[in-house]
């Protein structure tokens, strides 16, 4: 069972009871767009009940081939930008040890690395030097197959691949995400006998964790990705409840925001959560910010970030608000121990575990903050498994759509991203791109 709770006490002066009562009426009012289809971008909501109705037989062929693929390598590469792997390197990060199993021999668990999530020559020729060294297999994730990033990794990969393997053995070891119809990638399995996962035609990249794109990278690392649904699946009921925790953070992230807070710091003091973050990012920022609007979306990972962006959250420009991720419950833990000479004088912490001085030096951050003039959120989960994971993504999936209508913005669509890739196709040499080249290069002289 999901343990997460909420606590907005730190945000009441700064947010009269009327102007919550307000925004919570028109959070459920978007909760209703959500379950009924009714906002914008309706085509796009085939994850909210996911949870719930993926397909059982989905859950076995996943199971499937990442038992074939643990069986069989010692790394796995997971080709995808964006969505296509943050959801999956953010629940194997929280989950996995710090340091893999680094101590263990042999591995129990494949090494899992991400490529074509950016175009780094000298991170290309890493990867490329690991299939030579380890047994590898690939999974390549994009809708369309056409990608830049994904893509032009893919090609690198796939060559080593095939020059180590074979052409036709390459093919066991070779899985391909993508749409289940259509695009260059579909094409490509096909013509060279890949085993494909679709890609739901009514599920958005950043919202896509809980299909194949997530769970197939998740299993093969080893963890119960049912547990992971049916965390998912708690929350969804949750959601439906009447004055419920998701419908609070949307309500109070947005009432925060017309009071001028227009950056919110998702903020931990587990460093497990640093993918998890980075997913949370564009989860918000590609659903939010559109029409001049939207809350910034940033990180922190206390207390390591306290030595460098602390002093701005104390005393910086009062534009900023924090959520707290809290895990209550440490799955290991150690005795801090005496020292003779006590030359740090830290002796007085002898006997506390590591733990107990993480929480209290998280309450006393929240204090001071507090009195810094930043409000804060609380969220609360018991433990860092599964199920509570599951739980966590859903919360911030639904209150993403949910904050997004009360915004007034499309929570499921991302316009601004194109604008990048036409000035890259064009000062690249793309043909149909002339024009916009000869005006970029004009003004880049």
């Amino acid at each position: 069972m999901c343990e997460i709770n909420i606590n907005l006490q730190n945000t009441d002066k700064y947010i009269g009871s009327e102007d919550f009562k307000l925004l919570m009426s028109k959070a459920s009012l978007s909760n209703n767009k959500i379950d009924n289809k009714t906002g914008e971008g309706s085509e796009y909501l085939g994850w909210v009940n996911l949870p719930q109705e993926i397909n059982p037989e989905e859950i076995i062929k996943i199971k499937s081939t990442a038992s074939k693929f643990r069986g069989q390598s010692e790394l796995v590469i997971v080709i995808g930008i964006g969505g296509s792997y943050l959801g999956a390197k953010a629940v194997i990060d929280a989950l996995s040890p710090s340091f893999g199993d680094i101590s263990k021999s042999p591995r129990k668990d494949p090494m899992i690395i991400y490529a074509g999530n950016q175009i780094s020559g000298s991170y290309a020729n890493e990867v490329k030097d690991l299939i030579y060294q380890y047994e590898t297999s690939v999974i390549v994730i994009s809708k369309s197959g056409t990608t830049t990033e994904p893509a032009i990794a893919f090609r690198f990969i796939k060559e080593a691949m095939e020059q180590k393997y074979g052409k036709q053995q390459v093919a066991s070891r070779i899985v391909a995400v993508t749409d289940k119809s259509k695009g260059a990638l579909k094409q490509l399995a096909t013509n060279e006998g890949y085993e494909t996962f679709d890609i739901p035609d009514d599920i958005g990249g950043r919202f896509s964790v809980l299909t194949a794109v997530g769970l197939l990278p998740i299993a093969i690392a080893g963890f119960n990705i049912q547990l992971l649904i049916d965390g998912a699946n708690e929350m969804r009921e949750i959601a439906k409840t009447p004055n419920n925790i998701v419908e609070q953070y949307a309500a109070i992230r947005n009432a925060l925001y017309q009071k001028g807070k227009k950056i919110e710091l998702l903020a931990s003091f587990e460093p497990k959560f640093q993918y998890f973050n980075e997913w949370w990012k564009q989860l918000y920022g590609e659903s939010e910010g559109k029409n001049n609007k939207g809350i910034y979306p940033s990180s922190v990972i206390y207390t390591t970030d306290l030595h460098s962006m602390g002093q701005y959250v104390q005393e910086g420009e009062r534009s900023l608000f924090e959520t707290f991720i809290k895990v209550k419950s440490q799955r290991n833990d150690m005795e801090i121990l005496n020292n003779i000479e006590d030359l740090d004088g830290l002796n007085f912490l002898a006997g506390m575990k590591f733990g107990e001085v993480n929480a209290i030096a998280e309450q006393a951050t929240i204090l001071a903050h507090v009195d810094g003039g930043v409000p804060i959120i609380e969220i609360s989960i018991e433990r860092l498994d599964e199920i509570n994971i599951g739980a966590l993504i859903y919360f911030f999936e639904r209150a993403c759509g949910i904050s997004g209508y009360i915004l007034g913005v499309n929570p499921f669509d991302q316009p601004g991203v194109e604008a990048y890739k036409k000035n890259m196709f064009a000062l690249l040499g793309k043909s149909g791109y002339e024009t916009l080249k000869e005006e970029l290069e004009n003004r880049i002289k």
